[in-house]
């Protein structure tokens, strides 16, 4: 790090610039810190993001929205740190990502509980300071992806999914054909179906809009050839 910070003010324009403003162009130590702990940083949220969200939902959106958001975070906590805002504006980011709410659409209750993680582990990644150990610092990560890894499992299990589906054998919406429809629809889904719901018909198409519950594990097992 020595050497680039050398080669660097070795240049014209990063040597007038570092002695008009009188700013360190690389600070070795501090460099190391940041591209590390971002590093760290970026392997807990993608792992809470791509493998205990995205694996169950499939909604690429909040995926993308938690990477970038847990990215932004981290880099504005680490470098405000430094001037001494600390704790002070960590309660200001939860206080507004905390209560965000687009303008096209309301966050989901788990979606947004998965984006206070995102942010606390972030923040918590960033101001973590000398006093508090890279081992601690470790477990803290470990002991959330953990929990939130049991509560989305216990979650998955318990909470239905479902799907709605235009069905055209309208013959077995009636009541006394309840048993051949879920069969059916069993067979051509490849999931095990909880309950059956059927909402608006169409005598003109012969069609249905069937809405189906299931578990979401189970539509993963579906999927294994």
């Amino acid at each position: 790090m020595t050497t680039i910070a050398h080669l660097l003010t070795s240049i014209p324009l990063v040597s007038f610039v570092t002695g008009m403003f009188g700013i360190e162009w690389l600070n070795g130590p501090d460099t190391l810190e940041l591209i590390l702990r971002f590093l760290f940083n970026l392997l807990v949220i993608t792992i809470i993001g791509r493998y205990l969200y995205y694996r169950i939902s499939r909604r690429k959106e909040y995926y993308f929205t938690y990477i970038l958001i847990g990215t932004t975070v981290f880099f504005i906590s680490f470098l405000l740190e430094s001037v001494k805002l600390e704790i002070g504006f960590a309660l200001g980011l939860f206080a507004v990502f905390g209560i965000l709410r687009y303008r096209t659409d309301t966050i989901p209750i788990k979606e947004m509980t998965f984006l206070f993680v995102i942010i606390a582990i972030s923040v918590i990644n960033a101001l973590a300071g000398a006093e508090i150990s890279y081992g601690e610092l470790f477990m803290t990560n470990v002991a959330i992806v953990l929990v939130t890894w049991a509560m989305e499992r216990l979650w998955s299990y318990r909470q239905e999914t479902q799907k709605k589906i235009i069905y055209e054998r309208i013959e077995l919406i009636k009541p006394e054909n309840y048993g051949a429809l879920l069969a059916d629809l069993e067979e051509r889904t490849g999931l095990k179906i909880n309950r059956i719901e059927v909402g608006d018909i169409n005598f003109l198409r012969d069609t249905a809009e069937i809405t189906i519950f299931y578990h979401p594990y189970q539509e993963k097992a579906s999927r294994k050839p």
